[in-house]
């Protein structure tokens, strides 16, 4: 009973913090892949201010800064964005969008969790095509083959139009950002807006765990031109608030399991010591102390914390196998329009923390009646022999 109990609890931590820790992944990873890339570099009034007006913090030596930064050790891609204001006709009605000017040659290694549900990405050297998002598209009736017109202010204060003609209809991990979002070609974006700048600089690793690093590498060659460099957790507060969520769930779910297995243990373990007291009431009259008793049950209760823990790894990184070659199919997040097959991620942190929980609980299950045990009186413990 004391083995299954202490199993069961790190197999349930094991398979509940490997799903949770599976969410983050995939969810960062959606973010990444589908908007933010893993680092963005930018005027720092822009990450302060500049989502009414992004087109007026811009980046004029972009060409230099993006050399550099590709040299850097675990950068795999880096794209220069325009993003803007604006409104999208279809020459019946408009709606105000957020624009982004992208370099069609480099976005579809940048946007790759980003679904094309309609149509076709840009070509190589598009300059009139847009891609237009979701909701969008379905509030004005566009697919592929019509044609739009694009309204914008220039830095100039001028307004300038562009016409385009839709080339495919996207939908991205968040719901609110396809309802208003626009992409065309960087050099159409640049034509409308009245500027060879970009205002943004996006860099994609070849692994989301190089972030932090890079992040330093990065800040070191633009902080002497007046940029700042953010990183995709810095730029998505959804996410930052996801990860604070479930981690304080998780936090209490691991309470509630070591106070199950606490009191499971406890149970076996009192059942099984106060059965014994004659045993332990004819050891102390044979010269035995009280210290003696409680390192024996104690040392009992570690033995039995430890190989129930061990049970408890090897049942749970089997199933967290199985489970995660099967996949759990699951609904959209909140705000979003993908689905995703979940898996259980054996971490070494989750894992630690689920043999520390097992073990610990079998040992504080002990102390108690071990304690108890060794105050009984010899002569009240040998009575139980009668």
């Amino acid at each position: 009973m004391t083995l299954a109990a202490i199993a069961f609890g790190v197999v349930a931590l094991i398979i509940s913090g490997g799903f949770v820790n599976d969410l983050y992944h995939q969810l960062g990873e959606a973010i990444i892949h589908s908007q933010t890339g893993h680092l963005q570099v930018a005027r720092p009034a822009l990450f302060a201010e500049g989502s009414r007006a992004p087109e007026k913090y811009r980046i004029t030596d972009f060409k230099a800064v993006t050399s550099e930064l590709a040299r850097l050790s675990g950068v795999k891609e880096v794209a220069g964005r325009l993003s803007f204001l604006g409104l999208l006709s279809n020459h019946r009605s408009a709606l105000p969008i957020i624009g982004e000017g992208v370099e069609p040659e480099k976005e579809s290694a940048l946007m790759t969790s980003v679904t094309l549900l309609a149509g076709r990405p840009f070509a190589p050297r598009e300059t009139d095509g847009v891609l237009v998002g979701e909701g969008l598209a379905k509030k004005l009736g566009l697919k592929p083959g019509d044609l739009v017109t694009l309204l914008a202010a220039t830095i100039d204060g001028a307004m300038n139009s562009a016409d385009l003609q839709v080339v495919g209809v996207f939908r991205s991990f968040s719901k609110d950002y396809d309802e208003r979002a626009v992409k065309i070609p960087l050099s159409a974006a640049q034509d409308l807006l009245g500027t060879s700048d970009v205002n943004t600089i996006v860099l994609l690793l070849d692994d989301t765990s190089k972030t932090n690093a890079v992040l330093g590498l990065a800040s070191a060659v633009v902080r002497p031109r007046g940029l700042a460099v953010k990183s995709w957790e810095q730029l998505n507060e959804f996410y930052a608030n996801t990860v604070k969520l479930f981690d304080r769930e998780f936090g209490v779910l691991k309470v509630i399991i070591l106070f199950m297995v606490a009191l499971g243990v406890s149970n076996a373990v009192n059942m099984g010591v106060f059965e014994r007291l004659g045993e332990f009431g004819t050891m102390r009259a044979l010269g035995n102390r009280g210290g003696h008793i409680v390192r024996l049950i104690m040392t009992e209760c570690v033995l039995l914390g430890a190989i129930g823990a061990g049970a408890g790894l090897l049942i749970g990184a089997v199933i967290a196998m199985l489970i995660s070659a099967v996949g759990i199919p699951m609904p959209p997040p909140p705000n979003s329009n993908i689905g995703y097959t979940a898996a259980i991620q054996l971490l070494p942190g989750v894992v630690l923390q689920a043999l520390f929980v097992g073990f610990a609980a079998a040992v504080l299950a002990g102390l108690i009646p071990a304690l108890r045990v060794s105050r009984v009186p010899i002569v009240e413990a040998l009575r139980r022999l009668v």
